[in-house]
């Protein structure tokens, strides 16, 4: 399935992620600099992307415990969401998100 991010630069990055897979798995094959430093274990902000408007409604609703993370998280907007907790499905085929300027892989 496909994914557009769209970098804190403004670029479209087109992407690909197998269903059943997170979207911050395909990010990080696509180079996008989402550290996701619990390794998707919601213990941390650093996956954190926004959703684009016309997509976020066809998301599962976020649990209290990704609401609680993404408080910690900079540059949160109404569609913030983390990567981490995005399942891919074919549901989802064509799914835009932005990176948010604060984004910064450190381990790179």
């Amino acid at each position: 399935m496909k994914i557009t991010f769209i970098t804190s630069e403004g670029d479209r990055v087109d992407a690909s992620g197998e269903a059943g897979d997170t979207l911050l798995r395909a990010a990080q094959a696509a180079g996008m600099p989402l550290e996701g430093a619990c390794e998707g274990q919601m213990a941390c902000s650093t996956c954190h992307v926004v959703v684009d408007k016309d997509w976020f409604d066809r998301l599962p609703e976020a649990s209290e415990e990704e609401e609680d993370m993404l408080d910690l998280a900079a540059g949160v907007r109404r569609t913030s969401r983390l990567s981490c907790q995005i399942v891919l499905g074919e549901e989802l085929d064509g799914l835009t998100v932005s990176i948010p300027a604060e984004s910064h892989d450190m381990s790179r």
